[in-house]
């Protein structure tokens, strides 16, 4: 995408009421090309009451993160070993131990730093995780100090029941306002988490425009996060105030599809639900019985 797109992307989500962002990943340029251009995002997006956060995986990339501006920078910590190993070059422990040591290099930065736990309700390559795998990690993110997570969902295997159980763990080491969790949708179950997640009293949910985005070690997979729009218009007919513009999330929602970028979703095809009455289109109906075309539609 390029990167004066991607500046009118976070410009029009501005206008629709958006202001926490994890607005882009340091990471190495030759290895993903597509973000090389994190600082030059941050520096053109800036702005009084936005809070810009940011992906990392080492200390060069939180170095850069903090060079940049960045409010916060959020390790890259998985719950899988296999899907570790392969993508961050570390075993999840090794992870951990590194997460521990950056913890010291931000505080002399002064750059907040929390983590991701990918992968926390099970995938890519192994079953579904619950309560049981969770709580050693949990407890030794609190060792070491940090307590700004990100739980993701990043395979879409959890439905409303396993999201309590898990966060049942996590309020058992920090306040759930203080917890973020990111949503995917590739099982279809995105919209119910999310609405889950909001009687639960979670402090961020973690979603994606349109439903855009993925990871190459997973192709084919729906697998970016659930819908900004279609979270949005569930969590307002639940009767939370989101504090968003509907219309314009819908509107930015098209325009990125329109650019290229491919999305999913649902709201922005047919409209958000109707506040008032509409005059419809004419109502049309074509009955056709290919064995009895004469006898009329009963």
């Amino acid at each position: 995408m390029p990167t004066e797109l991607k500046i009118e992307l976070v410009q029009r989500l501005v206008r629709a009421g958006i202001r926490d962002f994890e607005l882009s990943s340091f990471v190495r340029p030759d290895l993903v090309p597509g973000l090389a251009d994190a600082a030059e995002v941050f520096g053109a997006v800036r702005g009084p009451g936005l809070t810009l956060g940011c992906c990392i995986g080492n200390e060069r990339g939180l170095r850069a993160a903090a060079a940049a501006g960045a409010d916060s920078a959020t390790f890259l910590l998985s719950a899988d070993e296999d899907f570790a190993r392969a993508n961050i070059g570390r075993s999840t422990t090794e992870s951990l131990d590194e997460l521990e040591r950056l913890a010291g290099v931000a505080t002399d930065l002064g750059i907040a730093l929390g983590t991701y736990v990918i992968f926390a309700w099970g995938g890519p390559t192994g079953p579904a995780r619950g309560p049981a795998e969770l709580e050693p990690i949990a407890r030794r993110l609190v060792d070491i100090g940090v307590t700004d997570w990100v739980l993701a969902d990043s395979s879409g295997y959890a439905a409303p029941p396993q999201i309590r159980d898990l966060l049942d763990v996590a309020a058992h080491h920090l306040p759930l306002e203080a917890l973020t969790v990111q949503v995917h949708d590739n099982r279809g179950l995105g919209v119910a988490n999310v609405l889950a997640l909001a009687e639960l009293g979670v402090g961020t949910i973690d979603v994606s425009l349109a439903g855009s985005g993925g990871h190459p070690a997973m192709p084919g997979q729906r697998g970016g996060g659930v819908c900004t729009e279609d979270a949005a218009q569930a969590l307002e007919l639940a009767g939370h105030d989101t504090g968003l513009d509907l219309a314009a999330l819908v509107d930015t929602a098209n325009w990125l599809a329109d650019a290229g970028v491919s999305g999913l979703g649902f709201v922005r095809h047919v409209g958000p639900v109707p506040r008032s009455a509409q005059a419809p289109a004419a109502l049309t109906f074509a009955w056709k019985n290919p064995t009895q075309e004469s006898e009329p539609a009963q």
